[in-house]
C-alpha cells in the first residue's frame, strides 16, 4: 500500500479552517465583485486580530451582513448598526462595523466609475497576478509599493480600515499576488508552472 506524501504548505496554515482556506482560496485570482468586497471588509475587520479569528466568524459575517451585498450594507442605519454591535457572531467593534457601511457606499461609487470592483482593484497589478518566489516566510513583505498605492487611492475615495498592510493582505487573499512559498504545493498551481 502506497502512502500519499504529505503536501508542503505555507507554514501559517495549521488549523483545519486555515488549511482549507490556504488550499482552496488564498492567492486564487478572484474577479467576483461581491467576493472582493467581502475580503475588503473582512481584512479590515481583522485589524489587530488573527485571520483565524475572522475565519471562525466568516459565516456569521455573511449572515449578519447580507452576504456582503454592498447595496444593502450601504443603506444600514443606526438600528442595523446597533443590532450588529449586539451580534456575538462577528467582531463587535463600532468603528469596524461603521466602516463596512462607509466602504459599501464608497464601493458603489467605485463600481459606478470603473464598471466593477474587479476592474478597479485589478488595475493596481495591471490585470495580472504578481508571482513572487519567496523561499522563507520572513521574506514575505507586509506591504509593497502597490499596496501603498491602493491604500492611498482607497482612502482618497472615502474607504476606511484600508491601510497598506490591510491592502496587501487583501491583495494576497484575492490572488492579486501569489505569495505562497515556492516550496508550497499551491505556488506552481497558481503561477501556471
Amino acid at each position: 500500500m502506497n502512502a500519499q506524501p504529505l503536501l508542503r504548505r505555507c507554514s501559517w496554515a495549521k488549523s483545519e479552517l486555515g488549511l482549507a482556506y490556504h488550499d482552496r482560496e488564498w492567492g486564487v485570482p478572484l474577479h467576483d465583485d461581491r467576493g472582493l468586497f467581502e475580503f475588503l471588509i473582512l481584512e479590515g475587520a481583522q485589524a489587530g486580530l488573527s485571520w483565524e479569528t475572522i475565519l471562525k466568524k466568516r459565516q456569521n459575517y455573511r449572515q449578519a451582513m447580507d452576504r456582503f451585498d454592498a447595496e444593502k450594507i450601504a443603506r444600514y442605519d443606526r438600528r442595523k448598526i446597533a443590532s450588529l454591535l449586539a451580534d456575538p457572531g462577528i467582531i463587535r467593534n463600532r468603528l469596524k462595523i461603521e466602516s463596512a457601511v462607509t466602504n459599501a457606499q464608497a464601493a458603489l461609487e467605485v463600481r459606478e466609475g470603473f464598471g466593477s470592483l474587479d476592474a478597479y482593484f485589478w488595475r493596481f497589478v495591471e490585470g495580472q497576478p504578481r508571482v513572487n518566489r519567496w523561499r522563507v516566510p520572513s521574506r514575505v513583505p507586509a506591504k509593497t509599493h502597490e499596496s501603498d498605492t491602493l491604500s492611498l487611492d482607497l482612502r482618497q475615495r472615502g474607504f476606511r480600515f484600508v491601510g497598506s498592510t490591510i491592502c496587501y493582505a487583501f491583495m494576497q487573499a484575492v490572488g492579486m499576488v501569489n505569495d505562497h512559498l515556492v516550496s508550497c504545493f499551491r505556488h506552481p498551481q497558481l503561477s501556471g508552472k
